[in-house]
């Protein structure tokens, strides 16, 4: 009888062999360069601007990892948990920079010299609930070839060793899971600055403080910082403010960021059009309900404050488009939901919205813009000769332009009365090409003397104003190819908007709740000339959400919102018949409901009470499917793979017990 070959492998020599050819088989692909991620989001995948970034490294560049690794419990499970990702992105780094990035981690201990080091790279201390403190934060600089050397030999000996001379350094001073988003794009922009032998100059022009501003104790106003998006931007460019009065550009400018141009002179927008005209990049923000500008109501002062606008007419005229002003684009698909009451006026622009075919916004995940306008085209199908026009970020069909008085509405209120124009309207746009000016005429003449106000954000009065544009010096044509783009909205740059400021152990962590600074940060880096910068992406959440539940309530919602418009038609609809039933009556008559008025009231009470029990009903069968659909959901994603998992075991094990026993 030949022997059983699956009795020879079950035997101990033959699970002997087994085991140690795993091992064999482990190191021998450990070894190999080969990366699978099956992950949703590809959380554990370098974006291509990060490759890009890594294969121009000329020099090594080490990246000193500072984290606590203390015996005792003094540091939270969460962290340890965190910081184990970071290593393992950062050994993603390693591996693609083809040995041109090398990683020391140093444990910062109380009074070692690794603590030293931490406080020299300004890396910042956290504090745990019991005031212990610990590190976890990174520092990026470039190094020569002995230096590297030497911080290679260092981080594979485990801890690297403190005290190495830097030239340039770029820190992170604390690591936060709640900013773990954006970790690849901290760290990749670290790498590209410390590398950069000069900043991009980004020139921001804007009639609001996004500067700052100083205390005004005439005014009874408190000093303010730059807004965090202009923060953001300070960190690898050098940014600096255009003033609205200015009649031309400055040559170094490479990317102009114009913020809510309320109030704009001719001159200045003359500058924006010759900027553009030699080939300049142009990023507007415009707005025709600037929430975060209240402005005092000129027409009616007792009206206290509204929200001001903004716009380039002239320009947007000359390049074919135009945005209504006095509205706001209001959207139920994309509305937000606060405590379960609707905001058509606050969207949230994700999914089919965005253009992902876009590298810039393809990969934003989500935008927040509060009150935004739309751009229309001046002539539908026509575009201006030579400009190509890329919708970035739309609305859905389900949108119109609201007034702004019903815009700061919530809830149903909101709703009544909603009649989508039916087509998708761009929120933000790319034009491309060569552009025509709009001034065929030449620089517009000035007008009287030119004052010298402050500057809104500074201290120190704005710089003497500039004399009127040279005619000689006018661009008729275009002499290069420029890019622009378009935005409806300031509102979605104001710090309460972009980003959350959290407690962190001691920290204050400012953590994006949207992809709105992530677009403009990566619109400024496509236009300053660094195109790898500009195709980096968030990472996608280590956390996934049902997703379902929403769709579902969402279906619900607008079915909610259809049987409200239902009941305040016939509402409507019994009013008018009882007012004509009224005007039947002789004049002066008494009012005394006749016998069919009082018909007409009975029936529309009955209606009344059978649709609110209908959006009763609705409200309740709503929560039940959704409870019930979250609970199947769980229990498939937690339960179905180990239920594979085991009845594939037991079937396995069925299998091989009836060839033993033939």
């Amino acid at each position: 009888m030949a022997p059983n070959p699956m009795k020879r492998l079950m035997s101990p020599a033959g699970l002997a062999v087994l085991f140690a050819a795993l091992i064999v088989f482990n190191v021998v692909l450990s070894a190999l360069p080969l990366r699978l991620d099956l992950t949703q989001g590809r959380v554990y995948t370098l974006s291509e601007g990060t490759r890009q970034v890594l294969a121009k490294l000329d020099t090594p560049v080490v990246v000193r990892l500072y984290h606590t690794q203390s015996g005792d419990t003094s540091v939270p499970v969460a962290m340890n948990t965190f910081a184990k990702r970071v290593q393992d992105l950062l050994a993603e780094y390693v591996a693609a920079s083809g040995g041109r990035l090398v990683v020391e981690r140093l444990n910062p201990e109380p009074d070692s010299d690794a603590e030293a080091a931490a406080e020299r790279d300004g890396i910042d201390a956290q504090v745990t609930p019991n005031q212990e403190k610990f590190y976890l934060g990174m520092a990026i600089a470039r190094r020569d070839a002995a230096a590297g050397a030497a911080a290679g030999a260092a981080a594979r000996g485990g801890e690297g060793t403190a005290g190495d001379t830097k030239a340039n350094t770029v820190a992170i001073p604390v690591l936060s899971p709640e900013r773990e988003r954006l970790l690849e794009y901290d760290i990749t922009r670290a790498i590209a600055q410390v590398m950069q032998a000069q900043r991009p100059v980004i020139g921001v022009m804007s009639a609001i403080p996004v500067f700052g501003r100083p205390m005004e104790l005439m005014l009874g106003r408190l000093p303010t910082g730059p807004w965090i998006a202009i923060q953001e931007l300070q960190r690898n460019f050098d940014v600096r403010p255009v003033p609205m009065e200015s009649t031309r550009i400055p040559d170094d400018v490479k990317v102009l960021l114009v913020i809510h141009p309320r109030d704009i002179t001719e001159a200045a927008e003359y500058a924006i059009d010759q900027f553009v005209m030699r080939g300049g990049r142009l990023i507007a923000f415009v707005d025709p309900y600037a929430h975060f500008d209240p402005q005092r109501n000129l027409e009616n002062p007792l009206a206290g404050n509204t929200a001001s606008e903004s716009t380039l007419r002239r320009l947007l005229s000359a390049w074919g488009w135009s945005m209504p002003t006095g509205r706001i684009a209001g959207d139920l698909t994309l509305a937000s939901k606060q405590n379960g009451r609707i905001m058509p006026t606050l969207l949230n622009v994700q999914g089919d919205a965005l253009n992902t075919e876009d590298l810039v916004i393809g990969q934003v995940g989500t935008l927040m813009i509060p009150f935004p306008g739309w751009f229309e085209p001046q002539a539908e199908g026509k575009g201006v000769p030579g400009i190509t026009a890329t919708v970035l970020a739309r609305t859905s069909p389900n949108s119109m332009l609201i007034d702004p008085i019903v815009a700061t509405l919530t809830g149903e209120a909101a709703a009544r009365g909603f009649q989508p124009t039916g087509r998708a309207n761009a929120l933000a746009l790319r034009l491309t090409g060569r552009f025509p000016t709009a001034f065929p005429d030449g620089p517009p003449k000035a007008e009287g003397p030119m004052p010298v106000p402050l500057r809104e954000g500074a201290s120190d009065p704005a710089p003497a104003p500039q004399p009127p544009a040279d005619p000689a010096a006018h661009l008729a044509r275009a002499t290069a190819d420029a890019q622009v783009v378009l935005v409806a909205d300031i509102d979605m740059l104001a710090d309460g908007v972009v980003v959350q400021i959290q407690e962190s152990f001691g920290q204050q962590v400012r953590v994006p709740i949207n992809g709105n600074l992530d677009f403009l940060q990566s619109l400024v880096e496509a236009f300053s000339g660094d195109t790898a910068l500009g195709a980096l992406r968030s990472r996608a959440a280590f956390s996934r959400p049902l997703t379902v539940p929403l769709e579902i309530a969402e279906r619900a919602q607008q079915e909610y919102l259809g049987a409200i418009k239902e009941l305040e038609d016939d509402l409507i609809q019994t009013q008018e018949r009882l007012a004509k039933l009224q005007r039947a009556r002789a004049p002066g008559a008494m009012f005394t409901p006749s016998p069919e008025q009082k018909a007409e009231i009975e029936a529309f009470q009955r209606k009344s009470a059978e649709t609110r029990a209908q959006l009763k009903e609705l409200r309740r069968t709503l929560r039940l499917e959704t409870d019930r659909l979250e609970l199947v959901t769980k229990v498939v994603n937690i339960a179905l793979m180990p239920t594979l998992v085991a009845f594939a075991g037991l079937g396995l094990f069925a299998v091989r017990r009836r060839r033993s026993v033939r």
